[in-house]
């Protein structure tokens, strides 16, 4: 895997431009971008910093994090804190992301996106308003474990970290998810199959493909 040296900066530029001229394989006006990572590679630091270059370059957004969309407690933790065919499989409540995400920036969509559905911390409903996102506007969707769930996404971005660093960058508390990032390398390939790589075992200095 060969990867080139970059900053930061010139990563969210690179990748910033080459969002103005994506198009949609369905035929929808509004590109989908998965941002792809285990929470200890942030990905949503860097949907965030795409987003914010967009703006300046004209091309309205919406950032969506997957952690909006957590199961409730009662469900996803049915068979206990620790499980991890839940977690790998059942946290996030898939079926809500179509219905109130990619459905409306589909074909024929209304553009109207629900930006988050429940609060992991009360364990509620969020309540939060709908977000109208114009044609041509770009959806970033960021968050662990995203490229085995046949999303639609038009460009896909994979935030790899090493499994040592994984580890190391990982709180000690959350320890027990691990395997399910070494599943997901064996079964869906995220560093091979996404169309950007990014590789921040080093914080301060990524490297990429893309």
């Amino acid at each position: 895997m060969r990867l080139e040296a970059i900053t930061w900066d010139r990563l969210v530029d690179l990748l910033a431009e080459r969002l103005l001229d994506l198009g949609t394989a369905d035929g929808a006006p509004w590109p989908r971008v998965a941002l792809d990572g285990a929470p200890a590679a942030r990905p949503g630091d860097l949907a965030e910093r795409v987003a914010e270059a967009l703006r300046v370059r004209g091309r309205p957004s919406l950032v969506v994090g997957a952690e909006g969309f957590l199961r409730p407690a009662s469900v996803r933790l049915e068979y206990g804190h620790r499980d991890l065919e839940s977690y790998y499989s059942g946290w996030y409540d898939t079926g809500a992301l179509w219905r109130e995400v990619f459905d409306p920036l589909g074909p024929g969509g209304s553009g109207r996106v629900l930006p988050d559905l429940w609060d992991p911390v009360t364990d509620r409903a969020t309540r939060s308003p709908y977000a109208e996102l114009p044609p041509g506007g770009v959806l970033l969707l960021h968050g662990p474990l995203l490229l085995h769930h046949w999303f639609p996404f038009d460009l896909t971005v994979h935030v790899l970290l090493s499994p040592g660093a994984l580890r190391r960058r990982t709180p000690e508390s959350e320890h027990w998810t691990l395997p399910a990032f070494e599943r997901y390398e064996r079964e869906t390939d995220p560093a091979g199959t996404a169309d950007v790589l990014v590789r921040a075992d080093d914080p301060r200095h990524p490297a990429w493909r893309g």
